[in-house]
């Protein structure tokens, strides 16, 4: 068997942890399974032959997609390829699982949504299955967005929404026979490492910034006035309760530009950190006295570790997720000040230990581990096809 991972990459640690996830998972069904994956300007060759694998040659620009004429190479050619080069395309796959975690709704481009929606019509008339892993979807409000989701997504075999909004979004997008479920963040399952170079952040209060926060795709415009403020204020405040502020870049070049303006702020006085390996990275939060975070998946990684945790939103992900962790309060609004800040924070460590949260982050787990029981059920069908 053949499966495509899409969606991942490895600059944002975020993708490239829920990569993890999905390779421990297979590695756990079945060793022997093949997993290919796209080239893209974040998943370079070097990246993909580190993590073993097959690379998946697309034959499709922009809203030119010919990857169907695949199917028309014949077997021995394509043999000599995925033998010879590690090569495979579209024809040679046979489930696609999409780790995306946010790439389909009206804050996208519709080319996105069209590509996605032709090829599970592709894969699903050549009896391939095409599984969405736990991300954000929709909302799908304009008129033909909803056409092409109604088309194509409601062939997928599994469609898994992240949070309930994401659930709604699809029940009112697909038709009524589509397998749509609700299941949590599946980076939850994964431990992270911890490096002796980071192994003592006991004092630590991470910061974790994110570009969109400051971007168009934020519709609270807001934060585009106060946001570099308020990361400079958090370090502030860290100091003031008498830990050590560390800015944490959880992503790429964007990401490291805010480290660099707020480092600029304080004079240069304070530490980032920019781990490559995303393991690493979830050991660095798990090691820490807290985070003031802005990336999704550095906040799952605090929320799921019972790591204090602040968080910024720019989209309705966030929200969702602290209210899925009874952390709702935590979630912050861009004009809070320095003082409300420190009372957050503080409140936020001395209630880590609250009942409904910890029954939450064992509950939203095992929820995980459902899911993945689901996505091994497609993948029996193909074995047993």
């Amino acid at each position: 068997m053949i499966i495509e991972i899409k969606g991942v990459q490895f600059v944002n640690k975020g993708a490239e942890l829920m990569l993890h996830a999905v390779l421990q998972q297979l590695e756990a069904y079945n060793k022997e399974v093949i997993f290919a994956l796209a080239p893209n300007g974040n998943s370079s060759y070097k990246d993909r032959m580190k993590v073993g694998s097959y690379q998946k040659f697309s034959f499709r620009k922009k809203s030119y997609d010919l990857n169907g004429l695949t199917y028309f190479i014949p077997k021995a050619i394509r043999n000599w390829l995925k033998n010879t080069f590690g090569i495979v395309t579209e024809a040679d796959i046979d489930v696609v699982l999409d780790a995306s975690g946010f790439s389909y709704g009206d804050q996208w481009p519709l080319i996105t949504i069209k590509n996605t929606s032709k090829e599970i019509v592709r894969l699903k008339q050549k009896n391939k299955k095409y599984i969405f892993l736990p991300q954000a979807l929709g909302p799908f409000n304009k008129g033909i967005y909803s056409e092409v989701v109604l088309k194509g997504f409601s062939e997928a075999s599994l469609i898994c929404a992240r949070e309930q909004a994401s659930f709604e979004n699809m029940i009112n997008s697909v038709s009524a026979n589509a397998n749509v479920k609700l299941y949590p963040d599946f980076t939850n399952l994964v431990k992270g490492t911890i490096d002796d170079g980071y192994s003592d952040h006991s004092d630590k209060v991470l910061l974790i910034p994110n570009c969109n926060m400051i971007s168009t795709r934020n519709s609270n415009s807001q934060w585009k006035d106060t946001y570099i403020e308020f990361l400079k204020n958090s370090a502030l405040v860290v100091r003031e309760l008498g830990y050590t502020p560390v800015l944490l870049n959880h992503e790429g070049d964007a990401d490291g530009e805010i480290c660099n303006q707020v480092a600029n702020l304080l004079d240069g006085n304070i530490e980032i950190v920019k781990e490559a390996d995303p393991l690493k990275v979830k050991g660095i939060i798990s090691s820490s006295k807290a985070i003031i975070c802005s990336r999704f998946h550095g906040c799952v990684s605090g929320l799921t570790q019972s790591v204090p945790c602040l968080g910024t939103s720019w989209s309705h992900k966030y929200e969702k997720l602290f209210e899925e962790y009874a952390r709702a309060e935590y979630l912050l609004s861009p004009k809070i000040q320095k003082d409300e800040i420190k009372s957050k924070l503080l409140a936020s460590i001395e209630t880590i230990d609250d009942e409904l949260y910890v029954k939450n982050i064992i509950k939203y787990k095992h929820e995980s581990e459902l899911m993945w029981q689901d996505v091994f059920s497609v993948l029996d069908e193909v074995n047993n096809g």
